[in-house]
């Protein structure tokens, strides 16, 4: 049985600042591999002996490696970052088109979405279920512009931009249907 204390794992490679460019200039092959006994895998562990890790990262070869790769880094957060501003900024910019429907026609519209989302339920509906309808039709109908969230994937500044829009599309809402607002306040509190 390999000492775990001893070697270092690929993602613990990555926690010290290397990344696979490096690792595969760097230190080649691993000296260990084989499964992972923690947990069941396909892929077999690659282990690095913590000795010989240590004293790549003493070398000039590593310190230029990752500088680099540093400035790399840099550079992508920095373009991530013009990716979210401009996401955002096109979210404000954009007019929102909310469809102006008749009140029987927005309830029709509403009961029919609903029934298509496979919701049945007792023959009457309250007020406030159809009210609820009524958002959910109009959120569904203007969820074309999520769209504008392309090219923000997984991070902080995909939820911010999606919290805009979510509140956006719920403020055009309520300012072409002055009943639903109240409604669309209460969706803008739960969906923080």
């Amino acid at each position: 049985m390999t000492d775990r204390t001893m070697y270092v794992t690929v993602a613990g490679l990555r926690g010290r600042g290397w990344n696979d460019a490096m690792i595969g200039e760097l230190l080649g092959q691993a000296d260990v591999q084989g499964r992972d006994p923690r947990r069941w895998a396909l892929a077999p562990v690659r282990l690095y002996l913590l000795a010989r890790v240590e004293a790549v990262e003493r070398t000039p070869e590593f310190l230029g490696c990752a500088a680099v790769a540093g400035r790399g880094s840099a550079a992508a957060g920095a373009g991530a970052e013009r990716r979210r501003r401009a996401v955002l900024a096109a979210i404000r910019a954009e007019p929102l088109a909310v469809p102006r429907l008749p009140a029987a026609e927005l309830e029709r519209r509403a009961v029919r979405h609903r029934h298509l989302l496979g919701a049945r339920g007792p023959g009457g509906v309250t007020a406030g279920a159809m009210v609820r309808w009524q958002v959910g039709y109009l959120r569904h109908a203007l969820s074309r512009y999520d769209t504008l969230l392309d090219g923000l994937y997984g991070d902080a500044g995909r939820a911010e931009a999606e919290r805009l829009l979510r509140r956006r599309v719920y403020e055009a809402i309520a300012a072409v249907y002055p009943h639903l607002a109240h409604e669309c306040r209460r969706r803008m509190e739960v969906e923080r």
